[in-house]
């Protein structure tokens, strides 16, 4: 679901919209957003944001500064397509995933494929990795990319991260950076993820995570909620969720450091107050 950037102050990254009851809306709502964030990244128009989930911009330097922020070095960022980092996301999944060569990644809400790409690196060509995102925009984003890139083992599906286009027992690992946050049903994302997974596989997922309950208002607000904030869950809800699902060893580890970057997402609102980033890592039982 890729798998972030609608959080802006200027009204090139956001659409000015309504939330509405439903899953549905919420979803549409959410795809509205994820729509203008690839469109404006693809005619490189900026967003005037230096460092948020929103910071689209066709300066490459912002970019590296943002995803420096994350924990990618600059060395990840010179192996991928330009334009595939996009500034999106609120950690690096890979530094958690310990990929192996050969092993199959799957990555819940890929976007223009940035995680992907530099997961294909790291599984090597007996490997694969499949990203799965619900924006027809960022798809055809991310498929340029990988043409650009010449990446043979990366694949890109249209689908919802509660409902995956993959069969069961396909991935040795999941990947996802700021997505699952922007889903309705979070409960859903992780019984798929359960069931697409090998026994013994696991999930390295970097996300935004409440550490105290928001208020309605930033419940409510549907920038913040495609932005990435409105929408997250307590810690002790996702632990739920994760183990509810069937997954063990689960491990939530919230990062207070990044209350600095989130500030940035919605300047004055407070919300680094209520969220934080965190990782998000469980296995899935041999047996």
């Amino acid at each position: 679901m890729s798998d972030k950037e609608s959080c802006c102050t200027t009204d090139c990254c956001a659409p000015e919209v309504t939330l509405v009851d439903g899953a549905d809306a919420h979803r549409q709502e959410v795809r509205q957003a994820y729509a203008e964030v690839a469109q404006a990244s693809n005619e490189n128009s900026a967003c005037g944001v230096g460092s948020s989930c929103c910071g689209v911009s066709d300066d490459a330097a912002i970019n590296t500064l943002i995803s420096t922020r994350l924990g990618y070095s600059e060395a990840d960022l010179a192996q991928v397509p330009d334009g595939a980092d996009m500034g999106l996301g609120c950690g690096n999944p890979k530094a958690i995933a310990s990929l192996q060569p050969g092993e199959v990644v799957v990555d819940l809400g890929s976007g223009g494929g940035f995680d992907c790409f530099l997961a294909a690196a790291e599984v090597g060509d007996e490997g694969r990795v499949i990203g799965v995102d619900m924006t027809p925009d960022m798809l055809t984003k991310a498929r340029g990319n990988a043409i650009k890139g010449n990446y043979t083992n990366v694949e890109f599906r249209l689908g919802e991260i509660e409902h995956l286009p993959i069969a069961d027992a396909t991935a040795d690992v999941i990947i996802s950076n700021c997505v699952i946050n922007l889903s309705p049903d979070k409960a859903r994302v992780f019984r798929d993820a359960y069931r697409i997974l090998k026994p013994g596989g696991r999930l390295a997922i970097s996300d935004v995570v409440a550490t105290v309950e928001l208020p309605e208002e930033m419940r409510n607000d549907p920038l913040l909620i495609s932005g990435c904030m409105g929408n997250a869950s307590l810690i002790e809800e996702l632990e739920g969720m994760i183990d509810a699902a069937g997954f063990e060893r689960t491990r939530i580890a919230p990062k207070d450091e990044s209350r600095e970057f989130i500030r940035d997402w919605a300047p004055g609102r407070g919300v680094e107050e209520y969220v934080v980033s965190a990782t998000i890592e469980a296995v899935k039982p041999l047996g």
